[in-house]
């Protein structure tokens, strides 16, 4: 049986991740999964770890992560890639926007031979039965442009927090990964389109959770800079010697 990992970045989730972490554990016994859960805790200064380690008493195949400070979500979500057993490696962010019954949709496209499957709010097919605050979604249509410009990546969505690799694949980009921040998921992608991987845009379930405030200007600018680092720092980044794993297939991305 193929086994699954999945990992959860949390910052002071104790309020939520209760209510998380039983649902994918309903999710994983009802569909008889053979699953590891690793919650990447980024410093919280909250009972996060405290939760994970008592629900993890009678669920042996759910486990904590540590970091000994807030390093941001792509440095939490790097390490649990580097953590994982699984063959196929899926990330989710810790409020299940997307339910995590939506795992299906991507690993139905690692099974047919992709390496990394994402899942999309803005394909046609998806479902957002919860929308955005309309400051955050300017903010999202303005990072999609300047990833479309600037990255040359042809995706609808870059920054749904739920994807899923190939173990081999998913180590290999996270190997090569730096951004601890925001923008984490687009050097991901960029990566996977320069070393040659197959990607599936796969439209999803989506019910939007506000957490945080966001700045307009600020976070646009930040988006911006980070764009530029990405360019910059993988400008020379080596390819692979072998040829990646995913089939070429009609209706992938790149």
């Amino acid at each position: 049986m193929t086994k699954l990992s999945i990992i959860i970045p949390a910052y002071n989730e104790e309020t939520r991740l209760g209510s998380t972490l039983t649902t994918i554990a309903a999710y994983l016994v009802s569909e008889n999964v053979d699953a590891e859960v690793i919650v990447c805790d980024d410093g919280s200064k909250d009972g996060t770890v405290e939760l994970v380690r008592r629900f993890a008493v009678d669920h042996p195949h759910f486990r904590v992560s540590e970091a000994p400070r807030n390093q941001g979500k792509g440095a939490a979500v790097r390490r649990g890639i580097h953590e994982a057993t699984g063959d196929f490696l899926l990330f989710s962010d810790a409020d299940l926007s997307a339910p995590i019954g939506e795992a299906k949709r991507l690993l139905y496209w690692l099974e047919e031979g992709y390496d990394v499957a994402i899942g999309s709010r803005a394909m046609p097919d998806a479902s957002v039965t919860i929308e955005a605050k309309s400051k955050r979604k300017i903010i999202g249509r303005i990072f999609n442009f300047l990833v479309q410009r600037m990255i040359g990546l042809p995706l609808h969505d870059t920054q749904c927090g739920f994807k899923a690799f190939r173990r081999d694949v998913g180590k290999r980009l996270f190997d090569l990964q730096r951004l601890d921040g925001f923008s984490f998921d687009v050097e991901v992608l960029y990566l996977a389109a320069h070393q040659g991987f197959s990607v599936r845009e796969v439209a999803v379930n989506w019910a939007h959770v506000e957490a945080s405030r966001v700045n307009l200007i600020n976070d646009s600018l930040k988006m911006f800079r980070d764009l530029l680092r990405i360019r910059s720092m993988h400008r020379h980044t080596p390819k692979p010697v072998k040829e990646p794993a995913g089939r070429q297939t009609a209706g992938q991305v790149y």
